[in-house]
């Protein structure tokens, strides 16, 4: 068995003392790729060191995080993330969108970062990979007026209802599904299944988000398999034939 984690950050502090091991655990457990999602331009720098590090292991990604946009050092923060772009061979602009749970202060700031790390996507036909926290009718409304066939992309930490999840797949983007379904009384397992698994990839967000039973505890990447083994109970299916269909879709999204 082979799986892909298509979200973690890996080249965050809480795995310094410890990184080769937590990805040597996570490649004995199937898991063979890491997908580095940036926070902004301060992150790229430990991202591609751990991509050289790996090769073919750990790919990057390049994106302004939705919590890091203010009005501070706004278009000097885009500036950088432009010159990045033709420097290095990222597998996709992420993570990029928008989040109204703590505050709504920036919501120009954050739709004008959002469209414009759209438009770099759309133009170098990187996949997007989107951060969206109570603020879907916004994220929406942008992605109608700026998506077109050549971009594709998913909805990472999806936690939203089977009716944005409908209207997410009828955009051609995938549903990023992490360690929230494992979750007691988490409403998503109730109707993941009316939904095809070709739409699906999996993800874990670590360091954040561990899975039952570990919540409260640093994630890490081979609790994917945790998060198989739920999706698998949910689809009355094989763990290998799930992750036969997921590692297709992600083949798919982030490597063609």
């Amino acid at each position: 068995m082979k799986i892909t984690d298509t979200h973690t950050h890996l080249y965050m502090k809480e795995f310094d003392k410890d990184i080769h091991i937590v990805i040597q655990n996570a490649l004995n457990k199937g898991i063979h790729r890491f997908l580095l999602p940036s926070i902004d331009t301060s992150t790229i720098p430990s991202i591609l060191k751990l991509e050289k590090k790996y090769p073919n292991i750990c790919f990057p990604m390049i994106g302004i995080h939705p919590n890091k946009v203010s009005t501070n050092n706004l278009e000097e923060e885009l500036n950088r993330v432009e010159k990045w772009l033709p420097k290095h061979s990222f597998i996709s602009m992420g993570e990029i969108g928008m989040d109204f749970f703590s505050s709504r202060k920036f919501i120009s700031e954050q739709e004008y970062v959002f469209k414009t790390q759209i438009k770099w996507a759309k133009k170098r036909k990187l996949p997007i990979v989107i951060h969206c926290r109570k603020a879907f009718d916004q994220v929406f409304h942008i992605l109608s007026k700026e998506m077109n066939s050549n971009v594709k992309g998913v909805f990472h930490c999806f936690s939203g209802t089977l009716e944005q999840a409908k209207k997410i797949i009828d955009m051609g983007m995938k549903l990023g599904i992490g360690g929230i379904i494992t979750f007691k009384n988490n409403h998503i397992s109730q109707f993941l299944h009316h939904i095809s698994l070709n739409h699906l990839i999996l993800e874990t967000d670590s360091p954040y988000l561990s899975p039952h039973p570990f919540r409260g505890k640093r994630n890490e990447p081979m609790n994917l398999r945790i998060i198989l083994k739920k999706i698998s109970k949910i689809y009355s299916t094989s763990e290998n034939e799930i992750a036969d269909i997921i590692q297709k879709n992600v083949e798919n999204l982030f490597f063609k």
